[in-house]
């Protein structure tokens, strides 16, 4: 077994998430705090005013249990023996109890209003920053990473960070000041009552860190497998027509089952290790609260507390011990949150494989003079291109040809710096591509692949991409110049027809006319084409043809030829085998030579002979 194999092996068997890891230079396993700390920076404020009025709302629960102390201690006078209800107490008492419920419901009204203003803004601007980011991303990037990964982060993970990053804070916080004012009123009532609930805090600390390593490993699971089906849903919808094509629905719908399985399981074992913390602080609540009981019943039988001070007391427990059981609640979603966002910045620290420089060059004009100089390529092991060299002049037609896999798609890729050669230099003009800002570069280099995309909206909103400002009239006069108006205008609609996703409601040729009418428009420089009509009628492809030689006209054009009337009409015609350039020169001075060209065409008339 040769290296190269043992190398492909080895990527094969690597997960997506080390996949991930490695596009990301990064491991997913690190602290979050310095990476979520500047995302609710923008939101401070009204962080600040939550915990405000978290503060007043844990103040008015408070007014209860004094509220009870003052009824049962002030209340009542005994007289003769009988006690005797002080009515102006209770009313006050009552109206004491009214106000703080009140108080209570509008705060928790006002905390979720400005919890929920703040989750928008944070995780909105999350949402713009991923989607920025991702398209910044080098087109390897996408090679590598499936469609459905990358949607979960944006969407389900995105989600899951709203209860750690706004609502968890508050919450803590709220629990936070329970338990602290608890203790206090505690220990101003009756030292002992303190004692008595401090004693079980070590065994909570401890126990709670065993919970949240635990729930972590959990959480990060769980999203893993999210992902995992979520990119499957993905690209069973991208690839429907395959799938039924193939007959695979039923093996692809028990794929789709097993992932939910998995991701079902993940859930249900998570559960099953950490479904022990809450009977577990169940318990030392009870143990705390029985031990509450005995001491208070003591010192209420000695007199050291009045019976008002002991109902106090009990809220006051109740209260200290209330969040303990929320902890379950609140870590889980720290560890689910957590999680997420480990996922998250993964996706945000990787980097583009392909950067502009410094001091990279904005181009307003360029000649389209073209040249590879001893280019060297590889997407994995396997060399694509070798000591690969080409020059095309500024304002040449050229065709490409040459067996499939044998480089020709990669000539384009490395023009448009959609992948960087890793060795040699490819010039326009005088100008090293990769001393040329990216999308300057691309405002002079276009292209029309084979697999042409338009997105959602009609035609000459798919136009409008590359001329935003231009008129209804003057689209259609670039429809006109390239005379494609003959087919499209007979579209349902017109030139207001919708595309649908991907342009999905035109052919195959009706879908290529738009996109050569849209690189017309852009008006580069440097023309890139894949010209494939497979599938087209003759009036279509006569149309194709058509255009394609009007939008040839006074740039440098590059065509993957595929027809042998593009290849007989070109300027140089070059044949690429095994990464390099083996021929190249006219028609007629290659079919003179007999070598490969001249195979390659002979097989080409066979095949349209036969």
């Amino acid at each position: 077994m040769n290296s190269s194999t043992q190398n492909v092996r080895s990527t094969m068997k690597l997960t997506d998430l080390q996949i991930e890891e490695n596009l990301a230079e990064t491991s997913i396993q690190r602290s979050m705090l310095e990476k979520l700390i500047p995302l609710i920076a923008p939101v401070s404020h009204l962080l600040i005013a939550i915990s405000v009025v978290e503060i007043f709302q844990v103040l008015s629960i408070f007014v209860r249990p004094w509220t009870i102390k003052f009824i049962l201690d002030s209340g009542f006078t005994q007289q003769a023996g009988h006690l005797i209800l002080q009515y102006q107490v209770l009313w006050l008492a009552l109206a004491i109890l009214s106000i703080s419920w009140v108080s209570r419901f509008g705060f928790a009204a006002l905390s979720k209003y400005l919890s929920s203003l703040a989750g928008l803004r944070v995780l909105n601007r999350l949402r713009q920053t991923l989607f920025a980011h991702i398209q910044s991303l080098s087109i390897g990037y996408f090679d590598r990473t499936k469609a459905g990964r990358i949607i979960s982060r944006m969407d389900s993970d995105v989600d899951a960070l709203e209860p750690l990053l706004i609502q968890g804070p508050p919450e803590l916080l709220s629990a936070l000041l329970r338990c602290g004012l608890a203790s206090i009123l505690l220990w101003h009532v009756y030292p002992p009552f303190f004692w008595c609930l401090f004693v079980i805090l070590p065994i909570l600390f401890t126990v709670t860190a065993i919970f949240k390593k635990s729930s972590q490993k959990h959480w990060g699971r769980v999203a893993e497998e999210r992902s995992r089906f979520t990119a499957h849903l993905v690209e069973s919808v991208n690839g429907t027509k395959i799938i039924q094509q193939l007959n695979y629905a039923n093996l692809n719908q028990q794929r789709y089952q097993q992932l939910l399985r998995d991701f079902n399981q993940s859930i249900i074992h998570g559960s099953q290790r950490t479904s022990w913390f809450a009977p577990f602080t169940g318990i030392l609540s009870s143990i705390a609260t029985a031990a509450f009981i005995v001491i208070g019943s003591y010192a209420l039988s000695e007199q050291s507390i009045t019976i008002g001070q002991f109902a106090e007391s009990i809220f006051y427990v109740f209260l200290f011990l209330a969040p303990l059981q929320e902890l379950t609640d609140l870590f889980e979603r720290y560890a689910n949150g957590t999680a997420c966002a480990q996922r998250i910045f993964l996706l945000l620290d990787t980097q583009p494989a392909i950067v502009d420089k410094e001091n990279a060059l904005n181009l307003e004009h360029i000649q389209g003079h073209i040249r590879f100089q001893s280019v060297d390529f590889a997407y994995t092991s396997k060399p694509v291109l070798e000591q690969f060299n080409l020059e095309i002049d500024a304002g040449q037609v050229v065709a490409i040809v040459g067996p499939t896999g044998h480089g020709k798609s990669t000539v384009v890729q490395l023009l448009t710096r959609f992948y960087q050669a890793q060795q040699g230099n490819i010039f326009i003009d005088r100008y090293p591509i990769d001393e040329i800002r990216q999308s300057s570069l691309r405002q002079h280099v276009g292209i029309v692949l084979q697999d042409n995309v338009l997105f959602t909206g009609s035609i000459l909103d798919n136009l409008r991409l590359v001329r935003p400002e231009a008129t209804d009239n003057e689209l259609i006069q670039a429809i006109e110049a390239l005379g494609a108006d003959e087919i499209l205008e007979q579209l349902p609609n017109g030139y207001l027809t919708e595309v649908g996703a991907l342009g999905i409601h035109l052919s195959h040729g009706q879908r290529q006319l738009v996109c050569l009418v849209r690189a017309y428009l852009a008006n580069p420089k440097i023309l890139i084409l894949d010209e494939a009509t497979s599938a087209i009628d003759l009036y279509t492809e006569q149309k194709i043809q058509y255009a394609l030689r009007r939008l040839c006209q006074n740039r440098t054009s590059i065509i993957i030829a595929h027809r042998l009337s593009t290849i007989q009409e070109a300027d140089k015609i070059v044949v690429i085998e095994n990464g390099t350039v083996v021929e190249s020169g006219t028609h007629e001075q290659l079919l003179q030579q007999q070598r490969q060209y001249y195979a390659l065409y002979q097989s080409y008339m066979n095949n349209s002979h036969g």
